[in-house]
């Protein structure tokens, strides 16, 4: 390719400004603009002749995939931690380079996780229901979406990683126990 080639990137789905704006800047970006999966052959078609390929978790990126994209394709970037949707070998004997996104969620994962757990505990969607839909009439009373105190309980976490391990430190804030189960400790 010649020093004036503007690399091509297709974009499996909508991603948030200001990413595609900055990727313009220095490449011909194409982008599905949907947020749904795209099926096999809409992959296939659109991937053609590309150098570079960002997808999420979801689409299956394969031999098929690589072979539809053609001999220009040197970088798939995984817009995600995980990229087990990848086949990194097929990847590696094509010389194509796989990227992701290490850590980048790990806390805003753990803060979800936390929330989701007083949620459940305190019976938030419940009673939020119950507030929108009119039903408060008569004020508070003793056991009205009574729930469960989540300082001073217990959280079992399965997987100790990096989420597992942040999830515990937002525990300690409400004085929880925590037990785990981990492989690797």
């Amino acid at each position: 390719m010649d020093r004036f080639h503007k690399y091509t990137v297709y974009i499996t789905r909508k991603i948030p400004e200001p990413g595609p704006s900055i990727l313009k800047k220095y490449f011909e970006v194409k982008m599905n603009p949907g947020v749904d999966v795209l099926d096999r052959e809409d992959l296939f078609e659109n991937v053609r002749n590309v150098d570079a390929l960002m997808c999420m978790l979801g689409d299956k990126i394969d031999t098929n995939v690589m072979d539809a994209a053609g001999p220009n394709l040197r970088v798939i970037s995984c817009y995600s931690v995980g990229y087990d949707h990848v086949d990194i070998k097929e990847a590696e004997k094509r010389k194509i380079i796989v990227t992701n996104t290490p850590n980048v969620l790990a806390n805003t994962t753990a803060d979800l996780t936390f929330s989701l757990i007083l949620t459940a505990a305190r019976n938030i969607v419940n009673a939020d229901s119950y507030v929108r839909n009119g039903n408060w009439k008569f004020g508070w009373t003793p056991d009205l979406f009574l729930g469960y105190d989540v300082h001073g309980s217990t959280l079992g976490i399965i997987g100790l990683g990096e989420i597992g391990t942040l999830v515990a430190k937002r525990a300690r804030g409400f004085d929880m126990k925590v037990i785990y189960y981990s492989k690797k400790r």
